[in-house]
């Protein structure tokens, strides 16, 4: 399995960025795993790396839908403004609890979205990943 150099996870809720950060970890899918949980803040992160330090725009982002303030779907409105020279270098996956198929059939339908799945991550979810998308950039 390769190793991905940052991994940024966007999620309101604490404890499942800790699984996730633990479950990367010891996977060694990545190097780094940064966490914010409002999206705002991530995105303000994103924009300030791809115009100031695109090299350390993360390679790969987990989203979660359902977050207070921004949520999922806005947050990948505003995304898609970030520049595409470094976007088409990251590949973004949902990765929520809520099982609404209707969010699962909008993820997948989106253009910036690589695919979805359920909480919790898993090493399973991860060794998907790495099969069917690394080089998805």
């Amino acid at each position: 399995m390769s190793v991905l150099k940052t991994i940024l996870l966007i999620d309101d809720d604490q404890i499942n960025n800790f699984v996730c950060e633990s479950i990367i970890s010891n996977e060694k899918f990545a190097q780094k795993v940064i966490s914010y949980e409002r999206a705002e803040e991530a995105l303000s992160f994103l924009k300030v790396c791809a115009l100031t330090e695109p090299d350390i725009f993360p390679e790969l982002i987990f989203l979660d839908v359902n977050m207070p303030g921004m949520d999922g779907w806005a947050f990948l409105e505003e995304y898609e403004k970030l520049p595409e020279q470094v976007t088409r270098k990251c590949c973004l996956f949902m990765l929520s609890s809520a099982v609404d198929r209707k969010d699962i059939v909008c993820a997948k339908s989106h253009s910036m979205v690589k695919d979805f799945f359920s909480k919790p991550l898993s090493p399973e979810t991860l060794a998907i990943i790495q099969e069917d998308h690394m080089g998805c950039a």
